[in-house]
């Protein structure tokens, strides 16, 4: 199988790849929009997307992605992100002063950059991709924040790991997108059949509706307890909804096992 990634190989997102189909193929993209654009071609049979991150919180490019493209959600997957300081071979940790990576990255690693004020956060396209172009430029000065395979996959050697703020734990499932009018109440309405059904939202998510000042588009997760309250829960939003779509409906992927501290940073 080929699955579509946005970034390198050795990012997080090839990770996740691999955990749903441990021998697929990596069809690397460099936008995300180029990552629906290889599966909706044909050129990937599927596609590992992030949503959410408990630190960073919802990718929004994603959300709009889905709604208007001709994909549906199939599984779901939980990624226990862990972040490693990455340099070139020889490279010393009190002479970085540039530090790369996507800017979701950077900006679950503060901590480092208050303990080292002389690094100085560089975004950058993606995770791997920076430690790519790290090892290109042989810049001894210069660092990048990814994960351990994207050391090992470019060569380069990890400073210091487990840099990230905190760990990252994220908590049937269907995902629906849905429109209501703004009206006092109408929200309300849409959501109440929720609890009479036994379906429990473990998430909700706005976006504006382009031209439409105060319209909203809201993307929710929710598990369901039968795959028959899947359809009565359709059905019963579908009164309250001007636009009501569904994403897809999926087993919910187990939960993460925190995993020990490996010890105090140096």
């Amino acid at each position: 199988m080929k699955i579509a990634i946005q970034g390198e190989p050795g990012s997080f997102s090839h990770e996740a790849a691999l955990k749903f189909v441990p021998d697929a193929a990596i069809v690397p993209c460099a936008l995300s929009a180029d990552v629906f654009a290889a599966l909706n071609s044909g050129n990937a049979d599927a596609a590992a997307i992030p949503i959410e991150n408990s630190l960073a919180g919802s990718v929004i490019e994603h959300f709009d992605l889905l709604l208007t493209q001709d994909v549906r959600v199939e599984r779901e997957t939980l990624l226990r992100i862990r972040h490693n300081l990455i340099a070139i071979s020889g490279a010393q940790i009190g002479e970085i002063d540039r530090v790369f990576s996507h800017p979701v990255a950077l900006a679950q690693c503060r901590q480092i950059f208050r303990d080292h004020p002389r690094m100085s956060a560089q975004p950058f396209y993606d995770t791997a991709g920076s430690v790519k172009n790290l090892v290109a430029l042989g810049d001894s000065h210069a660092a990048a924040i990814a994960s351990e395979a994207a050391a090992r996959y470019y060569g380069a050697q990890i400073l210091q790991s487990g840099i990230e703020d905190t760990i990252d734990p994220l908590s049937n499932k269907i995902s629906l997108a849905f429109s209501s009018e703004n009206r006092p109440g109408k929200l309300v309405a849409a959501l109440s059949g929720f609890a009479d059904l036994g379906a429990n939202m473990t998430k909700i998510e706005s976006r504006p509706v382009h031209g439409k000042p105060w319209e909203y588009i809201f993307f929710i997760d929710c598990q369901i307890p039968t795959p028959e309250v899947a359809d009565q829960l359709l059905a019963a939003l579908k009164p309250h909804c001007a636009m009501l779509q569904e994403l897809g409906r999926y087993q919910e992927a187990p939960a993460v096992r925190q995993m020990p501290s490996a010890g105090p940073r140096q």
